[in-house]
């Protein structure tokens, strides 16, 4: 498949909390955290919310499995802050974490476990 088949196929987020939120502000202001870095950050997360709106998970087992693929996403971005002399560290951890939560909460798992959600974290 095509790149361009496969963004053809990516489910618009419909969910205006999502549209509007401020993923990962805080590595944005900070120099610490490379820009290029922090939009891929950034990306993983919304495209955690494009699975949730197209998979529509029925439980909180189904929302671990796509939050866990998303984690493990951070955990291969880590050596490239780490590579570009930053890293995921207590703030970024902080900052992630609760991004997750957010999304979470924002499609009705009020629920969920946050350290649940990145249990698959290497960082």
């Amino acid at each position: 498949m095509l790149i361009e088949d496969r963004e053809q196929d990516v489910m618009p987020i419909s969910n205006q909390q999502v549209i509007t939120h401020r993923f990962l502000h805080l590595l944005y202001e900070d120099d610490f955290f490379p820009s290029h870095l922090v939009d891929r950050g950034k990306a993983i997360l919304l495209r955690l919310c494009e699975r949730i709106e197209a998979e529509q998970p029925a439980d909180l087992a189904a929302l671990y499995v796509l939050a866990h693929a998303a984690t493990e996403e951070f955990n291969a971005l880590e050596a490239e802050f780490d590579s570009a002399g930053s890293e995921i560290e207590t703030v970024a951890r902080e900052e992630i974490g609760e991004d997750f939560w957010f999304v979470a909460c924002t499609y009705g798992f009020q629920d969920a476990d946050a350290e649940e959600l990145i249990a698959t974290r290497e960082w």
